[in-house]
């Protein structure tokens, strides 16, 4: 990448921008996902200990705050595109996160912030008190502003670093720079979830704490050092004010009859270009025809942009609105990543020893397995796989984006069913070893056996989380670049909300009159296994709408620039 990424600079003709501000980007991200992730995978245990909260209250409480942390960079791209641009939003995302995690680590330090601490198992404990529980929440909600400010702006602002369409070898180099970018933040978060975990669980709740919260201001030093050397685009307009004039205006003009496209017909940005909108949802075209020469002024400007849109602004949403479908097809996998919580329960009461050792891998720690695979594959993808089969066929070869995301899907689903079986297996020996009454009991089966489905799922993210970014990436305008970067978090708040509507959902259906349901807070007598054969079904049945929604997509971008090129030496022979 280093190579690609030089030789991108090299002819870059920017002052700003380029290979020298990647380290400070790369870093701001990397030590906000260890403070902000490193929060996440002990959080239920946290919730439970100190707090006095039960199994499916606190899962539900870790879903929802997963969902805000998600929806915020909607809010954070609509801010950055719209009003403060990239370089602003980071910043402020990264001070709100900042003070979220201050908060949060008040609570480890005065006790008053929380109920007093009792055994769930053999006492009635009290629960928080309303000011307790606001305290808790406020913390929580800064956090997920922070992240809504960083993420969706820090990889866009990124690629707007070493963007440069004039350089040959452009989409080969922002292709490895999304799996470099995205292998270095599984990095961040591998250490999130051994070294912050291994902390809080043999520090404490204040030392476990309180490193994150160092680690949040080291990201916002590095961030604003490089300040004088970043390209920081200028905002232009509202994007989603624009995407709101050409529904209104379409609507306006929905009785005009679109006749042939001659070139007068439409509006346009540039009052030199020529381009006529696409065929595709036609009736958005109205929204850019002139009806009337004088809603134009002298300069080229609609008068009344709320009369008049330009043909620029119909294709921007309808990019948007093309890709709906294929964003959806996502959600089922996403609602299978979210399930954090009830893993770390299943190994507090497996063997987590090393061999004969001493040592115990945290229980929250488990997930390192599934992060470690991403880097692994960006490396192997992008150093062996790419290079070999561009030397054995003579010539660039570059995977399907469609295609790696369907494959990760599919071993989204095979990750679902290992995880059923394991569970299975695991619950029927802790009943036959006698541990049915008591959740707290370690059985005599090895967490490793856990090891597999987290590297599936670490399988199945590495090739649909990265295919993912780059298909929104590429597919939509350069405009709405934010946007773009905070489709799949949207997924990810859309599938943390349905994830707790499916949770919920079980608990009521398989709770009896006197008897647990499959969520149980005693793991156990619960049915965890039977919910994830609930999820396994739900993402085949997704699997298959994601083939019809590739087949209605058509070809992306870069196959009918592919095709193109293939079809311009063939014309001229």
């Amino acid at each position: 990448m280093g190579e690609e990424l030089s030789q991108e600079t090299h002819h870059s003709t920017r002052k700003k921008g380029g290979l020298i501000t990647m380290p400070f980007i790369i870093a701001n991200e990397a030590f906000e996902r260890v403070a902000s992730y490193g929060l996440v995978p002990n959080m239920i245990l946290y919730l439970m200990s100190d707090y006095n909260i039960g199994v499916a209250k606190g899962t539900n409480i870790i879903f929802l705050w997963t969902a805000a942390t998600n929806f915020a960079p909607i809010l954070g791209a609509f801010l950055a595109d719209s009003y403060l641009g990239s370089f602003l939003t980071i910043g402020l995302g990264s001070l709100l996160s900042l003070l979220g995690m201050s908060l949060l680590w008040l609570t480890t330090m005065v006790p008053h912030l929380k109920p007093p601490h009792c055994n769930q198992s053999t006492e009635t404990c009290k629960p928080p008190s309303t000011s307790q529980f606001a305290f808790l929440i406020v913390a929580f909600m800064f956090i997920s502003l922070g992240a809504g400010g960083v993420k969706p702006c820090s990889l866009a602002f990124g690629a707007e670093q070493i963007d440069n369409t004039k350089n040959p070898n452009n989409k080969r180099t922002l292709e490895s720079f999304f799996g470099w970018y995205y292998a270095s933040a599984m990095i961040a978060v591998l250490v999130a979830y051994t070294v912050i975990v291994y902390i809080q669980d043999h520090a404490g709740w204040r030392v476990g704490f309180g490193v994150p919260l160092i680690l949040a201001l080291l990201s916002i030093v590095m961030f604003f050092l490089a300040s004088p050397l970043y390209v920081k685009t200028k905002v232009e307009k509202s994007i989603f004010t624009s995407f709101v004039q050409v529904i209104v205006v379409a609507y306006k003009n929905r009785k005009l009859v679109d006749g042939p496209s001659n070139q007068w017909h439409y509006h346009h940005k540039d009052k030199d270009s020529d381009a006529v909108p696409t065929k595709k949802l036609r009736f958005l075209n109205k929204a850019c025809i002139i009806r009337d020469p004088k809603d134009i002024t002298p300069d080229g400007v609609a008068s009344n942009p709320w009369r008049l849109c330009t043909v620029e602004q119909v294709e921007e949403l309808k990019s948007l609105i093309r890709i709906l479908p294929l964003w959806s097809s996502g959600l089922v996998m996403a609602i299978n990543i979210s399930q954090s919580t009830l893993p770390v329960i299943q190994a507090k009461t497996m063997d987590r020893h090393l061999g004969s050792s001493h040592f115990q891998i945290p229980a929250a720690s488990f997930s390192f397995f599934a992060f470690i695979i991403l880097p692994l594959w960006v490396l192997v993808y992008d150093r062996v796989i790419i290079p070999s089969a561009s030397k054995i066929t003579r010539k660039p070869v570059h995977l399907n984006v469609k295609l790696r995301i369907g494959t990760g899907f599919a071993f989204s689903t095979l990750a679902m069913a290992v995880s059923a079986i394991v569970e299975h297996v695991r619950r029927r020996k802790a009943i036959q070893q006698g541990f049915r009454d008591n959740a707290h009991a370690v059985i005599n089966m090895s967490a490793m056996w856990l090891v597999p489905q987290y590297c599936l799922h670490g399988l199945a993210e590495a090739l649909s989380i990265i295919g993912q970014n780059e298909f929104y990436y590429s597919e939509l305008p350069k405009t709405i670049s934010s946007i773009a970067a905070s489709l799949f978090l949207l997924g990810l708040a859309v599938a943390n909300l349905l994830a707790s509507v499916i949770l919920n959902m079980i608990e009521k259906l398989t709770r009896g009159s006197g008897k647990e349901g499959w969520i149980a807070t005693n793991i156990n007598q619960g049915h965890y296994d039977r919910y994830y054969w609930v999820l396994v079904v739900i993402s085949f049945i997704n699997l298959l709408y994601f083939l019809v929604c590739c087949w209605a997509y058509g070809p992306c971008v870069n196959e009918k620039v592919k095709d193109e090129c293939i079809q311009e030496p063939n014309e001229h022979m």
